[in-house]
């Protein structure tokens, strides 16, 4: 047998194979991904009925910045269309129609990926504090063996982008959901920034203390306080006592009657 006639038989033989095989393979793959969101369903749903909204969290947009969006039909619900056309030939062309909606729970949608034409959903639902979004895509492969066979790498291909386009939905709500404080710019005119009061154990020898707040007209004024020894607690100083001078007194008495009493003796 010649090499070519082994060649050709050879690939009827896989072929054959290949076909048995794919009959036994699914006709309908469901791909689907989720992601909890901390948000109530009613703030979520907008994001997805909203196709407008789509290109904020689009796996797609996110991969390539001048990928070309346009709208069609309504802006929101039944009708709302959205496709996009990208020169990356892994994004390629697509679509998406949304087809059916319930409001806060499910939106159904028509899809085509670069060809792959099948139905997409999402699907909310409460999840503890938050909800869970689950996006989900299904594929209807039919009879054809190539259609079962390309259905098997749906998982990798969609689950991704899915997860991308997931993950960018819930950084977006929650972010919008975040509060902002207010920020005031020093060179703003006429902002007024308060200065603490310094403490008054820090306040430098012989400085005044802060002047009190004045006393609104008509307020009543509290009690002076009553001037007394027990009101003050402090206790009276006593007057300095003055030096005595009876020893000197003595001493000078002493001396002057001292030569008197020698002069008696020596006449006796």
């Amino acid at each position: 047998m010649r090499p070519m006639t082994r060649l050709v038989l050879g690939i009827v033989a896989l072929a054959a194979i290949l076909r048995a095989v794919a009959l036994g393979l699914p006709s309908h793959v469901t791909v689907a991904r989720s992601v909890v969101i901390n948000a109530p369903e009613s703030v979520i749903f907008p994001y997805l009925n909203n196709l407008h909204q789509f290109g904020k969290w689009s796996p797609w947009s996110a991969r390539d910045a001048q990928l070309a969006v346009n709208y069609g039909g309504p802006e929101t619900g039944q009708g709302a269309r959205v496709t996009w056309t990208s020169k990356k030939p892994s994004i390629g062309t697509g679509s998406m129609e949304i087809s059916e909606t319930q409001p806060n729970r499910r939106i159904d949608l028509a899809v085509n990926y670069s060809g792959l034409e099948g139905t997409s959903a999402y699907d909310i639902v409460p999840a503890g504090s938050g909800s869970k979004v689950i996006w989900t895509f299904g594929y209807e492969s039919g009879s054809s063996p190539l259609k079962r066979w390309k259905a098997l790498m749906l998982d990798g291909f969609v689950g991704a982008e899915y997860r991308a386009g997931l993950d960018r939905l819930k950084e977006k709500v929650e972010a919008d959901r975040r509060p902002t404080m207010p920020t005031f710019s020093p060179t703003s005119p006429g902002a007024v920034y308060p200065q603490p009061a310094p403490p008054a154990a820090s306040l430098p020898p012989g400085a005044a203390p802060a002047p009190a707040a004045p006393v609104p007209q008509g307020a009543a004024l509290p009690p002076a306080p009553q001037a007394g020894p027990a009101a003050t607690g402090a206790t009276a100083t006593p007057p300095a006592a003055q030096p005595s001078t009876a020893p000197e007194a003595a001493d000078s008495a002493t001396t002057s009657t001292a030569p008197k009493k020698k002069k008696r003796r020596q006449q006796n």
